[in-house]
Formats: structure tokens, sequence, C-alpha cells
């Protein structure tokens, strides 16, 4: 069987542990009911699963109560309560140059109905000066998003200096952790964070369909809900309960994707984050150095692993992003993602809109075999352009 390198984990990671895949077939096999619908044991067994992963995601996260963790579909739906819920006409927000339009949509819908956005410049590098984001605060600022670290270039953020920015202000902090929750550890309150966003088919090592939202104390009462329904709790009342989690969980919810997000989460804790950490920055160090030392390779970002995520973005001169990513898949059967990776607001800062990058974003299950074949094929890539151009 032809060996596959995959090298696409910033849109969704792959292969997924053996316990992810296993917690899912035992769900549909064993248990396979609704949770919190019915009285009956498989329902009891249902919920047990969702208590469980709840659990599992708070302690990831130093949330100290789980039921302020609501379960959605993604990031880009929790990011959507966080937003939509909160926001109202008058209002001002700040945001980033380096957001990924799971952010910046949003923010573009309501900046229609009168809610005022300042969007905070980034260097050529992706990074941001957190003095920056203090100069752009009003009497008006009602809240602060910002990605944990950029799905683009892999630069992380300055969150924990922004989240105190926020608080000595009073103003609501957002952290969208799309690209870090599972790789980057995380604590809310330590950070100052209010509001974080996370999927859980990433770096959470779970599978799509699966994601949430961690609310700070009292929040739930100044965010609606996108979507109301049925809870399975106060069934006696035609009105959306008010109480975590139930508030922003209307609808069956995907139980068996929750299932596989639970022990993709235990499976981090098992190998401990700062192990997958540390493997992923010494793979992203060695894919940098070698892609460095080809003068026809554009490198993005800061170029230094301790301060990125295992996100790699560079253009060949002369060659289209979706042309050497084409000869990748077709010719090395490498995975990569070309374009503007649903942020063209990044690809403006670093300078590479509106053609994009080439991006490599690496994994835990990667190895340094890899990284040496992927160095191969982008140097074979060159060389053959080369060739045919004389």
């Amino acid at each position: 069987m032809e060996k596959i390198i995959y090298m696409d984990n910033a849109a969704t990671s792959w292969p997924k542990p053996e316990a992810t895949i296993t917690a899912m077939v035992a769900y549909a096999q064993a248990v396979g009911a609704n949770p919190g619908r019915s009285g009956h044991r498989l329902s009891v067994d249902a919920g047990r699963v969702v208590l469980d992963t709840r659990e599992s995601v708070a302690e990831l996260f130093g949330v100290r109560n789980l039921l302020r963790v609501a379960f959605t579909k993604n990031a880009t739906e929790a990011l959507n309560i966080a937003i939509r819920g909160l926001l109202k006409p008058g209002d001002h927000v700040i945001t980033s140059g380096m957001e990924h339009n799971s952010v910046m949509r949003p923010l573009r819908t309501i900046e229609k109905r009168g809610v005022e956005l300042s969007i905070v410049p980034c260097s050529p590098a992706g990074e941001l000066d957190p003095d920056d984001v203090r100069r752009q605060i009003k009497g008006n600022t009602r809240a602060i998003y910002l990605t944990h670290a950029s799905n683009v270039t892999g630069t992380i953020m300055p969150v924990s200096e922004v989240g105190k920015i926020a608080r000595d202000r009073g103003i609501v902090f957002c952290v969208d952790a799309a690209q870090t929750a599972g790789v980057i550890p995380i604590d809310v309150k330590a950070m100052a964070i209010d509001l974080l966003a996370f999927t859980g088919h990433k770096s959470l090592f779970g599978p799509q369909g699966t994601g949430g939202l961690y609310l700070a104390d009292g929040l739930e009462k100044k965010i609606d809900p996108i979507m109301t329904g049925g809870t399975g709790s106060r069934s006696e009342s035609e009105e959306q309960p008010e109480f975590l989690p139930d508030r922003y969980e209307s609808g069956t919810p995907n139980t068996i994707g929750i299932a596989g997000l639970g022990a993709g989460v235990r499976f981090i804790r098992s190998v401990g984050i700062e192990t997958i950490r540390k493997k992923e920055m010494s793979l992203a160090a060695m894919l940098m150095a070698g892609l460095q030392s080809m003068p026809e390779v554009t490198l993005y970002g800061c170029g230094d692993a301790t301060r990125q995520t295992a996100v790699v973005s560079f253009t060949i001169s002369g060659m289209s992003p979706s042309e050497v990513s084409m000869i990748l898949d077709e010719q090395y059967s490498i995975m990569s993602r070309p374009g503007l990776q649903c942020a063209p607001a990044a690809h403006r800062t670093i300078g590479t809109f509106s053609g994009g990058t080439v991006r490599l974003s690496l994994g835990y299950f990667l190895e340094e075999d890899d990284i040496r074949t992927a160095l191969s094929a982008v140097d074979r890539i060159i060389h053959t352009k080369k060739g045919a151009a004389r």
C-alpha cells in the first residue's frame, strides 16, 4: 500500500489515535442512544459519555466547573455564539490582522448591523504587539477576539498579555484556540480568557463535527444562543433554558463524535501535552531549516519553532502554490494545503494575497524521515522546474 505523508494537520488531524476510533465504535455498538432525552439505561450511558468528555475537556483547559463547557459542532459555531450572541449595535470590538474567516466573517456580518470593528495590524511575520491592542480600546469597547495561533504562519499570539489588558479594562476576551487546543497548554484563568472556542478534529484528535465553547462565570446571561430548541431539560417550558450548558446545546448532540473527542483528549493527557509540543517543535524546526537552505523558497512567519505551532508556509519562486501542492500530492504522496487557507486577512498581513502559500502543517504522528522526504520532494520540484525552464 502506498504510504501517504499527511501534512495538512492544521485543517484536520490524521491519523487519529486508535483510542479515538475504538471509543466511537464502542459507542455505536454498545450505547447508541440519545443522551438526556430518555430515562432508560442506554440513554443514561450516553449521558455519561458526554459528561466524561466534558470533564476531560474542562480539566485540559483549567476550567473548574465542567458545566461551563458547551459542546458545538466546531470552533466556527462556538465563535458565532461568542460574537453574534454578545455584540449589539453601538458596541466596539477589536481583533487582529491574522484572523481566520471563522472570526472575520461573523465580525463583518455584525459590522453591517452597527458594531464598530477595529483590526490591529500585525508584523509581516504575523506577530502582534499587545500595546497596539491597548491603543485601540475605547469607552464602548465590548470585546477582543484573538486567534491563539495563526493557521497560516503558526505564529503564537501574546494571549496572556492581551488577556490581562482586557481584564484590567473590564472587556470580554475571546480566544480562538482552533490551532492550539491540545498542543499548546491553555489555562483559561491564568490567561484571563473569558471565552475559549475550540475544535475537536485538529490537535485534540477527535472526529470532525465536534468542538465547544468555554464561558466564564455570568457570560451566559449576556450571550444569546444562536440556535434554540430541545435540550432534554425543562421540557415543560417553551422558553430556552438559561443555565449552562443547555442554553447552547439545542438538538441531539453528536454523541458518537463526543465519545471520540473524549478519547482524543485522554490520549493527549496520557502522552503529555509537553511531549506532543516538543516533538512537533523539533519536526517544524527541521523542516524550516531545510526550506531556508533553498534559495528559491520563501518562508513566511517568525521562523522560530518555539514561537509558533508546527505550521510552515512557503512559496517557490516562479510556481503557484496550487501547482506545488498538486505535484507534492500526485508525485510524492505528500498532502499539503495551498492558497489562502480561509484567512485572507493573514495573507494580506504577510504579503501573500491573493496567491497564498503552500502550507505544510505537521502532527504528532509524523517522523523525521517524513520531513526528509518532504524536503527532498521540494528540492526535486525546484530542480525539475529549472530544467524545464532551460
